[in-house]
């Protein structure tokens, strides 16, 4: 049986991959950026009002997101990048590209205004899809951090606010975890369960390792998610059942991020991301649907995979 636990996401989960725009040089120069800071994130879900306040620490593009898929195998996410770590240190990593054509951008940033934020001159941005107002963002004009985010669901009421309450432009020193190339995951093209588009988000890379373990990672510009592929059950501590359209899945929010988890007629699967609720369903409905087992079918997959 495979467990698959959220942790905290410390910041937006912003990919900077290759769109171009000047959202995407915004969240590049915020991914560049140097500084140590204390962050309040708070998130209004479906299941009540989930908050948290953590550390960050920036330097290098070392900011991710983290979901643990085994007990020793841990899978982190985020700016473009992910990696790979089993047992504690890191086997593999690497950068997310786009391959192909440039794709269309789907979000769209304003020209900005001045403002102030923690005693610092910064500006505001407001990111939209056509006319949806999707995300207020607050960058800080000398380091390029993104200082605050307020995200926002396709009514207009507000997701996720994540906004600094200290800030310290030095640069950290951040300790790296060794690399063994001796087990490397592959990069497969065979896509298996994982569509190339879903509901507006683009694949932009697929990895499998020698144990039969899937990782999608999906982009729309801005909001993101890893899709899981596993052989057996994924079991998500604390999670409630949650009716999407015709299927129930488990599902648990986190500050700031959500986790589907399900079993299919082949596997199971499991998604993580940053999504506001609204899009929830229209990407389920592009996956595998759940299969619901009677009690001998999920005694026998508990015992035996």
């Amino acid at each position: 049986m495979r467990r698959l636990i959220t942790l905290v996401l410390v910041l937006v989960l912003l990919p900077g991959v290759a769109y171009a725009s000047d959202l995407d040089q915004l969240l590049q120069r915020g991914h560049d950026a140097a500084y140590s800071a204390e962050q309040i994130i708070t998130c209004s879900t479906p299941e009540g009002v989930s908050d948290a306040v953590v550390r960050i620490s920036q330097s290098g593009g070392d900011l991710r997101m983290s979901a643990q898929v085994s007990s020793d195998v841990e899978v982190t996410s985020g700016y473009g990048g992910w990696a790979l770590s089993r047992a504690g240190s890191v086997i593999s990593s690497t950068e997310l590209v786009t391959s192909g054509e440039a794709l269309t951008p789907r979000y769209v940033v304003d020209d900005g205004t001045a403002a102030a934020f923690l005693g610092r001159r910064a500006t505001l941005y407001e990111m939209r899809d056509g006319d949806l107002l999707r995300a207020q963002l607050i960058f800080d004009n000398s380091t390029g951090a993104l200082m605050r985010a307020v995200t926002y669901t396709g009514d207009g009421s507000v997701y996720c606010e994540r906004r600094f309450i200290s800030f310290n432009p030095a640069r950290p020193l951040i300790p790296t975890s060794p690399i063994n190339d001796a087990d490397h995951p592959a990069q497969t093209e065979s896509v298996g369960e994982m569509p190339d588009e879903l509901a507006g988000f683009h694949r932009l890379d697929l990895y499998a390792d020698e144990q039969g373990f899937v990782f999608g990672y999906y982009s729309d510009g801005f909001f993101s998610f890893a899709v899981f592929e596993t052989p057996s059950l994924v079991v998500l501590p604390d999670a409630t059942d949650a009716l999407m359209g015709e299927h129930m899945y488990g599902r648990s929010f986190t500050p700031g991020l959500v986790t589907y988890a399900w079993e299919t007629a082949g596997g199971a699967m499991a998604l993580v991301g940053d999504l506001p609720p609204d899009m929830h369903q229209q990407v389920l409905e592009g996956l595998p649907a759940p299969v619901q087992r009677g009690w001998w079918g999920r005694l026998w997959r508990s015992l035996f995979g």
